[in-house]
């Protein structure tokens, strides 16, 4: 069984943690607000969707610096 949040994927990231952390509870906030229906089917739990969606590259995210 696949575990819901990526663990090994969060293991092995080399990446800005928190710009993943934020990057996921938005994308969670987004399918929240459409209402998904990838979210039932993994018990409502969407952030931890959001950080796999993140991982596994199904969803991308970019930095913005605010000065534009």
């Amino acid at each position: 069984m696949e575990s819901i949040f990526p663990l090994e994927q969060l293991i092995g990231f080399t990446g800005n943690i928190y710009q993943i952390t934020v990057a996921a509870s938005r994308r969670a906030y987004q399918m929240s607000k459409i209402k998904d229906p990838e979210l039932e089917r993994n018990a409502g739990k969407a952030v931890s969707l959001g950080a796999r969606q993140l991982f596994c590259n199904k969803v991308s995210y970019r930095i913005d610096d605010g000065n534009k």
